[in-house]
């Protein structure tokens, strides 16, 4: 099962999965994307039953994975995946935007973790995988809704993971912690800032997070380190918070936006799904990165300690040029 199936990591994680020949449970809103997703799991080899569903709604996410398991067999895999955002400062962000960006990528991963577990605990047997962010460790300005609920996302998934070793039962639950990622939520997210939003590079492309969400499902790893910045950001951050505040407060405003100016009323996805499909990819792909071999950092945690120390020394210097 995957939630957030339509667009972004969410269908390049379907498209790895379907190479391997799965039985796929396709869950998002229902748009376009959703359902050429489906037939693009059938032409590579699998199969899926796409199911339109908006995950802040626990019936809704219920009910599609009673439907998933009738027709397709038992989910052994929940990929939770599916998040929306707005970019503007904390001030700017209306309640109902706040608590519609927090439901979808917070709650919605409450609401699939909890309908994979009806199903997991009596089986004692399963595998759910939360797509996390470097963003759950270090948050940066502009995006405190989607900061906040990747934060949120980390502290339910280990208060879960004791409860789960308490009672001794056999499911595995991993953390797959992104980096900036190329792809359409940066087109279609709401945004009240003058410029168009972009991911802070580096910048990768989908199927690099696609490669290590489909590995993290064959092994048992509890958190999964995708790229050298996140490694790298999250290590160095534990080091020095104080000074990470400082040089995102001056520079973090820049570094998510491009030179292209926007329209405050371009439309978004945060309420609505916007019609067409907008496949995994946005668009920064001359930008962004494709080799998985990025996540060598993430399997040599030895080295993290010497490549945080050489990011916080690049960090004290570019913030003392900026500064001066």
């Amino acid at each position: 099962m995957v939630t957030g199936a339509s667009a972004g990591v969410g269908r390049a994680t379907v498209r790895a999965f379907a190479r391997e020949g799965a039985y796929i449970g396709l869950l998002a809103r229902d748009t376009e994307g959703l359902h050429v997703a489906a037939r693009e799991v059938s032409e590579l080899g699998g199969k899926s039953l796409a199911v339109p569903t908006d995950v802040a709604e626990a019936d809704q996410v219920e009910a599609a994975a009673a439907r998933i398991e009738s027709e397709l067999g038992p989910i052994q895999i929940w990929v939770n995946n599916a998040m929306t955002t707005i970019f503007a400062r904390v001030s700017d962000i209306t309640p109902a935007e706040f608590k519609r960006a927090t439901e979808v990528t917070y709650l919605g991963t409450v609401y699939g973790t909890m309908a994979a577990l009806r199903r997991m605990v009596p089986r004692n047997a399963g595998h759910i995988i939360q797509v996390g962010s470097a963003l759950a460790y270090r948050s940066i300005p502009l995006q405190s809704p989607y900061c906040g609920a990747k934060h949120a996302i980390a502290g339910f998934t280990d208060s879960l993971r004791t409860e789960l070793i308490h009672d001794r039962k056999n499911i595995h639950l991993t953390i797959v912690q992104l980096p900036a990622m190329n792809t359409p939520q940066f087109t279609w997210c709401r945004s009240r800032m003058p410029r168009h939003p972009q991911p802070v590079p580096p910048i990768f492309q989908p199927e690099v997070g696609a490669e290590r969400i489909v590995w993290a499902s064959h092994h048992k790893r509890r958190e999964v380190f995708v790229g050298a910045p996140t490694v790298i950001a999250i290590d160095a951050n534990k080091i020095a918070p104080s000074l990470a505040d400082y040089y995102l407060g001056r520079t973090g405003f820049d570094s998510q936006q491009t030179r292209e100016r926007v329209s405050p009323d371009r439309p978004d996805n945060l309420f609505d799904p916007l019609p067409g499909d907008f496949g995994a990819h946005g668009v920064f792909g001359e930008a962004a990165h494709d080799e998985a071999a990025t996540t060598w950092l993430s399997d040599h945690k030895g080295a993290t300690a010497l490549a945080g120390a050489a990011f916080l020394g690049a960090l004290a210097l570019a913030f003392r040029r900026h500064s001066s």
